[in-house]
């Protein structure tokens, strides 16, 4: 019995939900991926999948097995490649990604980074829905905002600034709002994936927001706020450009919110490989070079606004 093998095709059937996934990935057929993980279930003296037509659910022992079996998958393949002297990162990562900053600020470095590393494939998951890493197969992600799961680890890379703004034709129908307080009487846009929900944090206070349309895309914000659909509050980079031609005008900028954090997240219960680690440096490096992500963001484009 090739124990690497059943445990391998177990925790890829874990990751990727499918024991057709996993047959295409080794060459091995889906009936014989069936049957390892049945031949493993046999070994182990207990089941550690449930089956069904539509998916593939983890029993509490299937959950508990996962995290040993990953760990020692992951710790014989460093092994081997330290063995080998190789430092040079290869294989695909899985990375999750916000679609404004994959959009803006991850895809303009992707060339770079498979040109830096000829060995290393990238498979890049935009969305703004949660990720769980661990059933989804993802060795990355990035986020916004502070982490609150312990079985994740985070490195810092950013910092996000939060503005308000709203567009002239908006403004020109009611009077801007002075005091966070006042966005009560106002339409304010409201981003559905907001884990506050419609609660805006400001330096001193939250307020409760209402508007006529809610949407579950930064982009849909950014085009209602244009539109004169109401006021929009999200990272300042979403804002940039239509805040220095005119098309948005800044509100409430004496009461914006603490930054919020960008990290790069992931599982503490797995063995980083190398390539994800080349991955952290090399985005940290270019986010660090990024204005729009460093702490300041709101204050510098003000100043640039104003002259």
């Amino acid at each position: 019995m090739d124990r690497f093998l059943l445990m391998h095709c177990y925790t890829r059937a874990v990751e990727t939900g499918s024991f057709s996934a996993v047959a295409r990935e080794l060459g091995i057929g889906q009936p014989n991926v069936s049957r390892h993980i049945a031949a493993l279930e046999q070994h182990l003296g207990t089941r550690l999948l449930h089956r069904s037509t539509r998916k593939l659910t983890q029993t509490p022992e299937g959950e508990r097995y996962y995290v040993e079996a990953r760990r020692v998958l992951d710790a014989v393949t460093e092994a081997e490649s330290n063995a080998r002297g190789e430092d040079t990162p290869s294989g695909l990562l899985r990375i999750a990604c916000p679609t404004a900053l994959a959009r803006s600020y991850v895809m303009p470095h992707v060339k770079s980074l498979l040109s830096l590393y000829p060995e290393m494939d990238l498979e890049l998951q935009v969305s703004d829905r949660f990720i769980d890493l661990v059933e989804e197969g993802v060795d990355l992600a990035i986020r916004i905002g502070t982490l609150k799961d312990s079985a994740l680890k985070a490195r810092r890379i950013g910092t996000a600034e939060r503005i308000c703004v709203a567009s002239p034709a908006y403004l020109a129908s009611r009077p801007a709002p002075k005091s966070p307080e006042q966005l009560q009487r106002h339409d304010c846009i409201v981003y559905t994936l907001l884990s506050a929900g419609n609660t805006w944090s400001f330096k001193q206070s939250e307020i409760e927001v209402n508007g006529r349309f809610r949407v579950n895309t930064p982009d849909g914000v950014y085009r209602a706020a244009i539109d004169g659909l109401g006021v929009a509050y999200a990272p300042v980079w979403l804002f940039q450009e239509a805040l220095m031609n005119g098309k948005l005008v800044p509100l409430l900028v004496g009461h914006l919110g603490s930054p919020t954090p960008i990290n790069i997240v992931y599982s503490a219960r797995r063995l980083l490989p190398r390539r994800a680690t080349v991955f952290m440096d090399f985005i940290a490096k270019e986010f660090s070079h990024t204005q729009e992500l460093t702490e300041g963001a709101v204050e510098r484009l003000l100043r640039k606004r104003r002259r």
